[in-house]
């Protein structure tokens, strides 16, 4: 018994006596002592950070260097324009190496900070000119400069959604390396949430529509009066769009031009026009690219002689026997283009159609398929097709020769892009081969004519019947029996 009652006292001892160790171990868990935080920390450092901090083999930062360009004759390198190297190394990511002729025209003048007048048409490289331009000021003026929410620095206009959409996509890619805030405003997309990207906010760079921007002025949700830079782009597309009266508006809402930078850029230079761009530059400088620089060396063009009958046939013959992988398909008239789409569809080609009718989010869903490559044919109107920066078009066809010969020149400019070789495919029937000599003037050079091969001029089999549309059952309609509409009914 004595035993018993002494072995329960020492068991009662011992296990109060290994109390605090096991507090003190819990305490332990919570807060670790100094010295295993310090063994933790040197343990969770990755191996190339030593003691102090300092990265021992630290990530090597981009510098020109990395992307070499070397010297070439009557060429212009990016590097030799004095960019900042955050510029150079987004420029570098594209691939860009030497600049086109409006780019190496422009550049000079307006990174000193002087205005600029431009001709040249869609696809010469003006895009990159002025946002190179605007991005290059942006980053050199005083960083404590005072802003203004809803005051743009950097104002974009351009007479399209696509081409906005476009030069957006540009700005942004351009400037990934710097700190820079750029918008797009237009209309037909969410105008909540357009509205939401400018209310109470800073912006460096504004792309716009004028309808959209006018719009938002008036609600006095953007002011122009801390505008450092004005572009204008496709100034003549503006006009005939008749979007001047708004641009002038909106032009008197900037700075002065004496405060501020002004770039405009258009294909034509009618009187209007000039009167335009002499109003709202100082001492600009003017550059413009010849007719016969607005043709790309890679595009080879085709016109073949045919009647208006065959010309069906002979798209269809082009399509299958060699094989066009994506082509841009361009008419005069949208019935053609509506005609078009709907019977190379129904033999099998893949087609969508872009005109000037169609709301704005399945004109970006069908050119987003085109430019995936779902779709093999896109058929567009001069107007739609307006803008469109679409890469790796393999062919241009004009089913309809354009009745301007710089909307010729601006729809073979969307194939045979940045160095890559394209081909331009032109109908003439009776209908309107009498605009080729007016082309070949502006051109200041002589197409070649051709006849179709007699495999291209073969007879068609009989195109599949097009679908019935089956009618939706309507268990109401019945002879003599005419629903209640109570919703309809007026009380006497």
């Amino acid at each position: 018994m004595i035993t018993k009652i002494f072995n329960l006292l020492k068991k009662t001892f011992i296990t109060r006596k290994e109390i605090p160790p096991k507090k003190e171990e819990a305490i332990s868990k919570k807060t670790p002592s100094r010295d295993s935080s310090q063994k933790e920390s040197k343990q969770k450092q990755p191996a190339n950070v030593e003691s102090n901090g300092r990265t021992s083999k630290q990530k090597k930062h981009w510098t020109p260097k990395d992307f070499p360009v070397e010297k070439e004759e009557g060429k212009v390198r990016f590097y030799d324009l004095h960019l900042s190297n955050g510029i150079l190394h987004a420029v570098a990511d594209l691939n860009y190496k030497y600049c086109t002729p409006i780019q190496s025209g422009i550049l000079k003048h307006t990174l000193e900070g002087k205005d600029a007048i431009g001709r040249a048409q869609t696809g010469t490289g003006k895009t990159a000119a002025f946002l190179l331009t605007a991005i290059s000021r942006l980053i050199r003026r005083n960083p404590n400069l005072k802003r203004s929410k809803g005051s743009p620095r950097v104002l974009v206009m351009a007479p399209t959604r696509e081409l906005v959409i476009q030069i957006e996509k540009d700005a942004v890619q351009l400037a990934k390396y710097q700190n820079l805030r750029i918008v797009s405003i237009y209309g037909g997309m969410d105008y909540k949430k357009q509205i939401n990207q400018v209310k109470g906010k800073y912006v460096d760079i504004m792309i716009a529509t004028p309808g959209r921007l006018l719009d938002f002025m008036k609600q006095k949700l953007i002011r122009l009066d801390k505008v450092e830079i004005l572009i204008l782009d496709e100034a003549d597309r503006m006009l005939d769009m008749g979007f001047m009266p708004d641009i002038r508006k909106i032009e008197r809402s900037t700075p002065r031009k004496e405060n501020r930078q002004t770039l405009f850029f258009s294909a034509t230079f009618p009187d209007s026009i000039k009167r335009i761009a002499e109003q709202w530059t100082k001492n600009a400088a003017t550059v413009e690219i010849e007719s016969e620089q607005l043709e790309a060396d890679t595009i080879t063009q085709i016109i073949y002689i045919v009647s208006a009958d065959e010309k069906f046939k002979l798209l269809f013959n082009l399509m299958e026997q060699k094989n066009f992988s994506k082509v841009l398909l361009f008419c005069n008239r949208k019935d053609i283009a509506k005609d078009l789409h709907e019977r190379l569809n129904r033999r099998g080609v893949s087609t969508t159609l872009l005109t000037g009718d169609i709301d704005q989010k399945k004109r970006l869903r069908r050119l987003e398929n085109f430019k995936k490559g779902d779709i093999r044919v896109l058929v567009a109107t001069d107007v739609a097709g307006r803008g469109i920066h679409i890469e790796n078009v393999s062919h241009v066809i004009n089913y309809n020769l354009s009745e301007d010969p710089e909307d010729y020149v601006h729809r073979i400019g969307r194939t045979g892009r940045a160095g890559l070789s394209g081909t331009s495919i032109s109908f003439a029937c009776e209908d309107d081969s009498f605009q080729i000599p007016k082309i070949e003037e502006f051109l200041k050079h002589k197409l070649e004519l051709i006849y179709p091969e007699d495999e291209l001029l073969k007879e068609l089999p009989p195109a599949p019947k097009k679908p019935k549309q089956e009618k939706e059952h309507n268990p109401y309609k019945k002879r003599g029996y005419k629903p209640n509409n109570r919703s309809n009914n007026k009380r006497k």
